[in-house]
């Protein structure tokens, strides 16, 4: 397969058999698609076009979709199957490009031309870690992890979560990286032995970032982080109040200033909100059990439900509190390895839910458009 190649149209759509709401699935091949990290924007050419992960032809490589035409288009022609090199990939908000790992090489790619370019080249003893830009389009940000693979732990393999917390006790070297955009020397912004992850930009703020302290939620000494890049100042946000309480799958809202994350502690779940600088912190009880979650703001937050499960949605009234979960769409995803974590997320405008699911046996990304009127959904 060639880069610009038409690889035709996949795409179904059918009425859910729950909520009746219509759901297309974008990708249909004997091989797993799923979309970019649910804190990874992969929308581009306005919106109009979505960056998918995919394994054809025992390779995986960068697909993109019409979201108009349903057109599916190679983006790159790699021969190997990178465990999750591409699963970190993310789109410039500023210029149409794409930020990627191939093996130890981090790329950039055109989105217009699909010319290609070097940007960093990873140091040995350390292993990539997932992408995101800053609002400006300037930097590559990225946390790059010691190679433990002398520990010989199955997460490594692909065998979802199991020895993170080895992997987590063995105190990794972590390293906070700044890459320029345009080419130049990387930075080193921080380092330290704790395993560290997910790193997030601020969508307004080109010297905001929060990043995490990874491993077991409740063991960690504190899961968000926020670092100003103009400052170097690294501080915990929503620290934890009880020994115990486990806070995480934090993510920007669309605003830029403030962070969303839900925590747990016994049986409290909450769904919550911090401001970068820590000032202000939302907290609201919610029913039912999820996974990740996603919102835009606090008004509505869609979650991936339990194992086999539902697409759910929480919507905050005038009250200031969340209703039950509403039913958006059955998922029955089986969330055994990363590529077929559901990892809801909304459309940058807002009006659909873009999310993953093996249900067919193969995980591919699908969209559920929201219906006009939530009350018309169904609780969970």
């Amino acid at each position: 397969m060639k880069k610009h190649q038409n690889l035709g149209v996949e795409w179904t759509t059918e009425p859910d058999y729950k909520t009746g709401i219509a759901v297309t699935k974008l990708c249909d091949y004997a091989g797993h698609f799923h979309h970019l990290y649910f804190t990874n924007p992969g929308w581009y050419c306005g919106g109009r076009k979505l960056v998918v992960i995919g394994d054809r032809q025992n390779a995986t490589n960068l697909f993109g979709i019409d979201l108009q035409s349903g057109e599916i288009t190679q983006l790159t022609e790699f021969a190997d199957r990178p465990k999750e090199g591409l699963f970190g990939s993310c789109v410039n908000p500023v210029r149409n490009e794409i930020c990627f790992w191939h093996g130890r090489v981090l790329r950039a790619m055109s989105l217009d031309t699909l010319e290609e370019r070097e940007l960093w080249t990873l140091p040995e003893g350390q292993n990539e870690g997932g992408l995101n830009v800053t609002a400006d389009g300037k930097y590559v940000m990225t946390v790059t992890s010691e190679d433990m693979s002398r520990l010989n732990l199955e997460f490594m393999k692909g065998y979802g979560y199991l020895g993170w917390e080895k992997y987590c006790a063995a105190k990794p070297l972590c390293q906070i990286v700044r890459v320029p955009a345009d080419g130049g020397k990387a930075e080193i912004l921080h380092a330290g032995n704790v395993w560290m992850g997910h790193m997030n930009t601020s969508p307004k703020h080109a010297t905001h970032l929060t990043f995490c302290h990874e491993g077991p939620w409740e063991l960690v000494d504190n899961r968000i982080w926020a670092m100003d890049t103009a400052t170097g100042k690294i501080r915990p946000l929503r620290e934890r109040r009880f020994p115990g309480e486990r806070i995480g799958h934090e993510y920007w809202y669309a605003d830029g200033e403030r962070i969303g994350y839900h925590s747990l502690f016994q049986e409290s779940k909450v769904i919550g909100n911090v401001s970068f600088d820590g000032s202000a912190v939302n907290e609201y009880e919610f029913n039912g059990l999820t996974h990740h979650i996603h919102s835009r703001d606090e008004n509505l937050i869609v979650g991936d439900g339990e194992r086999d499960g539902y697409v759910q949605l929480w919507r905050r009234n005038a009250a200031g509190v969340y209703d039950p979960a509403r039913v958006l769409c059955c998922h029955h995803g089986s969330m055994h390895i990363q590529q077929s974590h559901i990892h809801p997320c909304f459309s940058p405008d807002g009006q659909y839910v873009l999310f993953t699911s093996d249900k067919t046996g193969y995980a591919a990304p699908y969209i559920a458009r929201l219906p006009a009127d939530l009350s018309t959904l169904p609780f969970a």
